[in-house]
């Protein structure tokens, strides 16, 4: 594929599952080129297979984003291939056992701060070398944080801690950005139906110390805000959204 200025440029990490799935193949559905970025190699190419009639604009980019390497090589990759860069999504997540704090290890908590926020980072380091150099210079990132970020679950600190990490990093990101014309924004979802959440539906702890089932809602609602965030000028920002499940413990918890 050319260079073309009237394509618009996405890349989305942690594309292989849940939430950066839906939200590449949404963004494909309204014509974004997309690069789909992720550690697992097979679950990249089955994204790029649900993409059906819009594959050609798909490309799987096995990436670790706790790599400063391998980030600076995806996003070389996307500007020899097309040239710009529209979007980043920063998805790419992940969390920890459900252990006591004072249980957790060292390495579980420095497993989950580099993917959450390193990742997130260095993604946004690179989206910034990149979107300042083109012409016309600017885009926007999206940044996947949680209502866990402000509602902790129990025994979720590095989670917790790192989402609320990305609050402030959306924030520095908005403010550093503006003088490139970088719009940043951060989407906080709430029980999306996804892998990680497939346990919802046997109960989860709460607060209080019991066990409950949490609703979920459909992870289209998720892609569609990622899209409508996406669709904006850069003269206009959504700067948080919170999308969740209706009937879920959030307004309220804790």
């Amino acid at each position: 594929m050319t260079s073309d200025p009237e394509q618009q440029v996405a890349i989305v990490t942690g594309g292989g599952s849940g939430v950066g799935r839906a939200s590449a193949l949404a963004l494909l559905d309204v014509g974004y080129a997309v690069a789909i970025a992720g550690r697992r190699e097979e679950a990249l190419a089955e994204t790029v297979r649900l993409a059906g009639a819009n594959a050609s604009r798909a490309r799987a980019v096995v990436t670790d984003v706790t790599d400063a390497a391998s980030v600076a090589g995806l996003f070389e990759g996307v500007r020899a291939e097309f040239g710009q860069l529209d979007l980043l999504f920063n998805n790419a997540g992940t969390g920890a056992p459900a252990v006591l704090l004072e249980e957790l290890t060292v390495e579980q908590w420095q497993a989950v701060v580099a993917v959450n926020l390193t990742g997130s980072f260095l993604c946004t380091q690179e989206a910034f070398r990149m979107m300042k150099a083109q012409e016309p210079m600017g885009g926007r990132i999206i940044n996947n944080g949680s209502i866990s970020a402000d509602r902790p679950r129990p025994n979720s600190a590095p989670y917790t801690a790192t989402k609320h990490a990305i609050t402030g990093l959306t924030k520095a990101t908005s403010l550093d950005g503006r003088k490139y014309n970088i719009a940043c924004g951060q989407i906080d979802i709430g029980n999306a139906a996804t892998e990680m959440t497939a346990r919802m539906s046997g109960g989860v702890p709460q607060a209080d110390g019991s066990m409950a089932e949490e609703p979920t809602m459909d992870v289209s609602n998720v892609a569609n805000a990622i899209v409508y965030m996406a669709g904006l000028p850069l003269d206009a920002n959504v700067q948080f959204l919170t999308v969740m499940a209706t009937k879920m413990p959030f307004i309220g918890r804790g």
